[in-house]
């Protein structure tokens, strides 16, 4: 009687795998290729050609400015979308190998181009042109730095800066602070309403807030009040006062640095808030526990905890106070002293044709703005590291 083994079944893992080729995962495709560069080409003309159109005169006179905004979201949009598909298609049709090393800069490139063509390049430029005349036809060294620096005008608009830079941001983050908390405490419905309506001003322009803000502070030539403030001023019996022509304890100036505090505060007041409930509940119960009253524990619990956000919240605001031009163009036009760097840039090159002048007070700006990136920067890295 004979007997028979039965052997147990094989492992799949333990299965002999089928071998592949190199080419036959990695096979080149060409013709997927050649199709991708060609829509890639096809896309970047019809863009340039359409943006040659809408700018421009055409048998039937110029087109509409809103027809020229509908089509030039749409073509940007439909564009992008073309431009990374064929970039993808043509990608594709590289050996394997080559598609994994090309993929990620390729889709880099057009951003990177961008970058390069409306930032680095004018920055390089407007570095060039500071050191020439006003028509830039010829190198005059540091000369235009001298006329800037040595103009008690633009002195003044340092000055109006740095009161920008020491107010503003410090208060937009102490206001945006204090909302976030205090809306914390309340109900779920209330706290989602009060934040909606502090948070409502960032939907709005610059340009759109100070046109609301000179109905405001506005008062007409003959001295009659036509703006809000100076009708409550009125009403209690006392004569209209013209608040952007007031230079008395830079009131102007601070009136005008109020509009971007409302617009900032609800930026501030998001970020903040999320901070905020990011704080452990442990440990604000141990410092209950503790005896801690609500404001120790707000001052030595929660704002070291969120110390780093305050931080970008704050160089964040400062970036945009170092810019700031919308505001001051649309109140006042600078006038009555209340003059800062970004206007007086505008002026100098659209008002008085002095583009190495204006190319200086620019470069100026810059260098001041690159140690706050620098720090801001580091900034966000510690954040993610935490």
């Amino acid at each position: 009687m004979s007997t028979t083994t039965v052997q147990p079944p094989a492992d799949p893992a333990e299965q002999p795998k089928p071998t592949t080729t190199v080419g036959d995962v990695g096979k080149a495709k060409p013709i997927r290729s050649v199709i991708g560069l060609v829509g890639v080409i096809v896309t970047c003309v019809v863009a340039a050609n359409l943006f040659i159109i809408l700018t421009g005169e055409t048998a039937f006179g110029e087109i509409p400015k809103l027809l020229q905004g509908v089509v030039a979201i749409v073509a940007g949009l439909g564009g992008s979308i073309a431009l990374f598909f064929f970039i993808n298609m043509l990608v594709e049709g590289f050996p394997r190998r080559w598609e994994d090393r090309f993929k990620p800069y390729v889709f880099l490139l057009p951003a990177y181009g961008l970058i390069g063509l409306f930032i680095v390049y004018p920055t390089i430029q407007t570095v060039v042109n500071s050191f020439a005349n006003d028509d830039s036809t010829a190198w005059v060294g540091l000369a235009n730095y001298q006329d800037v620096l040595g103009d008690p005008a633009f002195r003044e608009t340092l000055f109006n800066n740095l009161l920008w830079i020491i107010i503003v941001p410090a208060t937009t983050v102490f206001i945006g602070l204090i909302v976030a908390v205090l809306a914390d405490r309340l109900s779920e419905r209330g706290e989602k309403l009060s934040k909606s309506m502090v948070f409502l001003p960032m939907a709005i322009s610059f340009v759109g807030a100070a046109t609301i803000w000179k109905f405001i502070y506005d008062i007409n030539s003959t001295g009659e009040q036509i703006g809000l403030l100076n009708g409550i001023v009125t009403a209690f019996g006392f004569e209209p006062v013209s608040w952007l022509a007031t230079q008395t304890l830079q009131l102007n100036d601070i009136l005008l640095m109020v509009i971007l505090i409302w617009l900032q505060v609800g930026f501030s007041m998001v970020l903040l808030s999320a901070a905020i409930k990011g704080v452990p509940e442990e440990t604000l119960e141990a410092a209950r526990i503790d005896g801690a009253s609500e404001f120790q524990i707000f001052r030595l619990v929660t704002v070291p905890q969120i110390r780093v956000t305050i931080t970008a919240v704050f160089v964040t605001v400062l970036i945009l106070v170092l810019k700031v031009f919308d505001v001051v163009y649309v109140m006042n036009n600078g006038r009555d002293g209340t003059s800062v760097i970004g206007l007086d840039f505008f002026r100098q090159i659209f008002d008085f044709g002095n583009a190495g002048v204006a190319a200086s007070i620019v470069v100026l700006l810059m260098v001041a703005i690159i140690p706050v990136l620098i720090y801001q920067i580091r900034s966000f890295r510690a954040e993610e590291a935490n």
